[in-house]
């Protein structure tokens, strides 16, 4: 009985859209989405972002799931970040309290 349900909302749902297609005046809701393009980073900028968090380049590889020597990359301006990496730093860049929200280093005291 749960599957001709699902059935029929599903159905309802495309038969609502190809109503909306042929309309010459739009029956749905529309909304449009804008998504920022990834930011290209500078050698300096990843630094200044790895300061502001004060890790290391190890432990803010660690962080973002990258090798240090990715990270030692980037701040020497050999590669750049790009991609997820760069989503990454632009929300650390945002919000510096990222880190604390999201642990995912540990830091422990060695004795």
């Amino acid at each position: 009985m749960a599957e001709n349900s699902v059935f029929d909302s599903i159905m309802s749902g495309l038969n609502e859209a190809l109503e909306d297609s042929a309309s010459s005046k739009p029956i749905l809701k529309r909304h449009k989405v804008t998504v920022e393009p990834v930011k290209v980073y500078k050698a300096e900028e990843v630094k200044r972002i790895r300061n502001n968090t004060g890790m290391s380049q190890k432990t803010f590889a660690s962080y973002l799931g990258v090798s240090d020597k990715t990270v030692e990359a980037w701040e020497a301006g050999i590669n750049h970040p790009s991609g997820a990496a760069s989503r990454l730093l632009r929300m650390l860049e945002i919000d510096k309290d990222l880190i604390v929200r999201f642990p995912f280093v540990k830091n422990a005291a060695v004795k």
